[in-house]
């Protein structure tokens, strides 16, 4: 299927030679690039390399996401992760939604790849109660209604599907339980971002992952002006000001360890 204007991927690097940070965004569950789209060109300002994949299912037509499963979605953020990682000396992944399920998964799984990762308002968990009916009738009922475009700011408007998908919101579901059963496997750096009015995912999911990671390097960010996009939302420009602090940070720190000058990208530092 043709893929609707503004859901494309995105990609930027800097000059050769220059390839120190690259950063992967994955967007959210019915959403597109188009939401992390601007976090992107803030990091590419900055001389930080950055892939945007579109998740398979997508950013084409509601029907489509209910024929992939989270591996479909996990498969391509980690496919742009392997593809910075050829290039880039420290390379990290963002996440928005299930695009931070899909992080939090990447860091239980490669680590040692990361050299950190952030989280905007990450998925772990619900208290809906008509996810647990999901399940059981997911293969009648298609689809139940949307949960795209929860913003703040007037006039910004996400890129999204105007339903969910049940199959998919169920393979989301089997995604959260591995996730919560491995968060101590997480040790690289974390950034969190948490916006305490969101319509979409409740802030009991941001206090399973705070509470459960293993990292010594934990930093939570309260957003008090933005709803669940907040990479949309008013609070977008603290999101990003912060997130290049953060991977400079982590990036120099890494450098600065013994034996860190031999590292060469493609080779875990």
């Amino acid at each position: 299927m043709p893929v609707l204007p503004g859901a494309e991927p995105f990609a930027s690097d800097p000059e050769e030679g220059s390839r120190e940070i690259g950063v992967v965004l994955s967007h959210g569950l019915t959403g597109t690039p188009q939401s992390m789209r601007a976090w992107g060109e803030h990091l590419a300002a900055q001389g930080i390399g950055v892939r945007g994949p579109r998740l398979p299912g997508h950013g084409t037509r509601w029907q489509d996401l209910n024929r992939t499963r989270w591996p479909d979605w996990y498969g391509e953020v980690e496919r742009a992760v392997d593809d910075l990682r050829r290039d880039y000396r420290s390379v990290f992944v963002f996440g928005q939604s299930m695009g931070g399920t899909l992080t939090l998964r990447l860091a239980e799984e490669r680590g040692e790849d990361l050299a950190g990762i952030a989280l905007v308002n990450p998925s772990v968990t619900t208290l809906r109660k008509d996810a647990l009916v999901a399940p059981y009738i997911q293969w009648v009922v298609p689809w139940v209604p949307g949960v795209a475009n929860d913003i703040k700011k007037p006039g910004s408007v996400e890129l999204a599907y105007d339903r969910l998908p049940t199959r998919a919101a169920v393979s989301l579901t089997a995604l959260w339980r591995l996730v919560r059963a491995d968060l101590g496997r997480v040790r690289c750096p974390v950034l969190l971002f948490r916006s305490p009015t969101d319509h979409v995912v409740e802030p009991v999911s941001s206090e399973i992952v705070l509470d459960g990671v293993a990292s010594d390097d934990v930093t939570d960010v309260v957003l008090h002006e933005s709803h669940h996009v907040a990479t949309l939302d008013n609070d977008a420009p603290r999101i990003f000001a912060d997130s290049t602090a953060f991977v400079r940070r982590v990036h120099a720190a890494r450098a600065d360890r013994p034996g860190a000058a031999r590292s060469t990208p493609g080779t875990p530092a």
